[in-house]
C-alpha cells in the first residue's frame, strides 16, 4: 500500500516508519521548505512492545522520503492524518481538495464533535483510529520514543465500512493488535480529559514525564481527572459504556497512585513512555488543558483542581 504520512511529528514518524518496515511505501508530507530542514534521515531511539512484552529497543538512522506538495491525483492509498487535536479541521481544510481516492485515518485527540472536526473530508473515506504512542524531538533532532503493542480503532455508530477494515488490515500485518471501541466518540474525549488530569499535574511541575513515579503527584492528577467525569455526562456521555476508562479515576487514590508511581518507575515501557513526554515547551498538553477548562466553565461544572493548575498552561499575557 502507498501511504502518505501527514507531517512529521511523533506519531507520524513512529507509526511511518513501522509501516515501512511491514513493507509499505511510506512518505511524509511537510510544508515547503521543510524537507530541507529536517534533511534525508531521521534518527530514531524507539523502545518497540510489538513483539515482546519489555519491548525491543531501536537505534536507527532511518532514511525518509519528503513531499513538499500535494496533487488532487495522487496515488496514495492511505492518509495518515495525526496532528494536534487543535489543528485538525486546519488540516482536514488543507487535505480536502487534495485526498483524491485515498482513506484518511484520522489518528489522534479530538474534543469537538469528530464529524464536525473533519468536516471539509468526505465522510465515507474516513477511518477512525488513536495511536499508542509517544515521545519528542529531543534538542540534537533525536526521536525518543515508546510504541505500545496495540491500536485504538472504532465508529461512530455503525459497522466498519470496507476502506476502515483495509486500514486496520494494515496495521494488524504490521503486527498491531487491534481495540475497536464501539462508542468510539465517547471514548475519544474519556481519554482527552483523562489527558487533561494528566497532563494539569505534569505541567505544574515542568512536563509529564515529571508524574513518573511520584504517588503523590498521580494522586493529584487522578483526583483532577475525577472532577472532570461529571463534565463528560454533561456533555451526553454515557459512563457505564466506558467503565474501564473511568475505573481509574473512580478506584481509590490510596490506591492507584502508589501503583501508577511503581508502574511507571519500574515497568521499562511505561517509564520509557512517560519520559517521553519531556519537552517543557510542548503546546499540544497545554491546549487539552485550557479547552478542557474552557468547556467546563462553558457547562458551569465545577473543576477545582484544574483551576488551581491554570497558571502551569494559561496563555501568557500580551504586553503591548
Amino acid at each position: 500500500m502507498k501511504i502518505l504520512m501527514f507531517g512529521r511529528g511523533v506519531i507520524a514518524t513512529v507509526y511511518g516508519w513501522a509501516l515501512q518496515r511491514a513493507g509499505h511505501d511510506v512518505e511524509f508530507y511537510v510544508r515547503p521548505g521543510r524537507a530541507a530542514a529536517y534533511g534525508e534521515a531521521t534518527v530514531l531511539d524507539l523502545l518497540d512492545t510489538r513483539r515482546r512484552v519489555w519491548g525491543q529497543r531501536v537505534v536507527e538512522n532511518w532514511p525518509v522520503s519528503y513531499l513538499e506538495e500535494l496533487e488532487p491525483d495522487h496515488d496514495f492509498d492511505l492518509i495518515v492524518l495525526s496532528v494536534p487535536h487543535h489543528r485538525l479541521t486546519e488540516a482536514a481544510a488543507f487535505l480536502a481538495p487534495r485526498v483524491g481516492n485515498a482513506t484518511v485515518l484520522v489518528f489522534g485527540n479530538i474534543w469537538s464533535e469528530p464529524r464536525a472536526a473533519i468536516s471539509p473530508l468526505p465522510l465515507d473515506q474516513v477511518a477512525w483510529g488513536f495511536p499508542q504512542a509517544g515521545g519528542c524531538f529531543g534538542d540534537d533532532g533525536v526521536l525518543r520514543a515508546g510504541m505500545l503493542p496495540s491500536v485504538i480503532f472504532g465508529t461512530l455508530g455503525r459497522p466498519p465500512t470496507d476502506r476502515e477494515r483495509a486500514v486496520r488490515r494494515v496495521f494488524r500485518e504490521a503486527g498491531f493488535r487491534l481495540r475497536e471501541q464501539p462508542d468510539f466518540r465517547g471514548w475519544l474525549w474519556v481519554h482527552f480529559v483523562s489527558d487533561a488530569g494528566l497532563f494539569s499535574q505534569g505541567l505544574r511541575l515542568g512536563s509529564l514525564s515529571e508524574l513518573a513515579g511520584s504517588a503523590s503527584d498521580f494522586r493529584e492528577a487522578l483526583l483532577t481527572g475525577r472532577e472532570l467525569l461529571p463534565l463528560l455526562q454533561a456533555r451526553g456521555i454515557d459512563l457505564r459504556r466506558h467503565r474501564g476508562g473511568a475505573l481509574l479515576f473512580r478506584a481509590p487514590t490510596r490506591l492507584m497512585a502508589p501503583v501508577l508511581a511503581w508502574l511507571t518507575a519500574h515497568v521499562t515501557p511505561l517509564r520509557v513512555n512517560f519520559e517521553a513526554h519531556s519537552n517543557p515547551d510542548a503546546q499540544e498538553p497545554r491546549e487539552i488543558c485550557r479547552d478542557t477548562l474552557a468547556e467546563a466553565r462553558r457547562l458551569g461544572v465545577a473543576v477545582p483542581r484544574l483551576e488551581a493548575a491554570e497558571p502551569s498552561f494559561a496563555l501568557p499575557n500580551r504586553v503591548d
